[in-house]
Order: structure tokens, then C-alpha cells, then sequence
């Protein structure tokens, strides 16, 4: 038993949460840069935003500033990768 609560715990972490969202993103980008298709794009975009809220959550709620700032730092990256691949999809 306190090793499903031990897991809920690490779920519910608002950092954890961050580093979660932030990985999804990153392979719904990578997905859309291998695959670049309207569809791929919006499903990417829609990761981001999440993990952009997860950001938000974890700033508020004072967690490890350098794990935040790295993440921070992915997600603009993945922003500027996908804004590229959507200039194409535009096209």
C-alpha cells in the first residue's frame, strides 16, 4: 500500500508533473517534424500549451527553480521548432 501512495505522491508533484508534460511535448513536436501534417501540428501545439500550464503550476507552488528554468528553456525551444514546421505545413 505505500508504495501506491508513494506513487501518487511522485504523479501528483507539481515538478514531476512539469517534467512529464514537457517530455510529451517534446514527442508530439518531434512527431510533428518527421511528420508535418495539420493534424500533427495542432496535437503538438496542445502539448505545449499544457505543459506551458504545468509551468505555471510549478512556479506558483515555489518548486526547484533550476529543474523549472531548464524546462522553461526546452519548451521555448520546441515553440520555435514547431512554429517552424508549421510555417511549412501553411505552405
Amino acid at each position: 500500500m505505500a508504495k501506491r501512495s508513494e506513487m501518487s505522491w511522485k504523479k501528483d508533484n507539481p515538478n514531476t508533473f512539469l517534467s512529464n508534460s514537457v517530455e510529451k511535448a517534446n514527442r508530439s513536436v518531434k512527431q510533428a517534424m518527421s511528420h508535418p501534417e495539420e493534424m500533427a501540428v495542432e496535437h503538438a501545439f496542445n502539448s505545449i500549451a499544457r505543459a506551458e500550464k504545468a509551468f505555471s503550476n510549478a512556479e506558483q507552488h515555489g518548486e526547484q527553480k533550476d529543474n523549472i528554468q531548464l524546462n522553461k528553456e526546452q519548451l521555448d525551444s520546441m515553440k520555435q521548432q514547431l512554429n517552424e514546421v508549421n510555417r511549412i505545413v501553411e505552405e
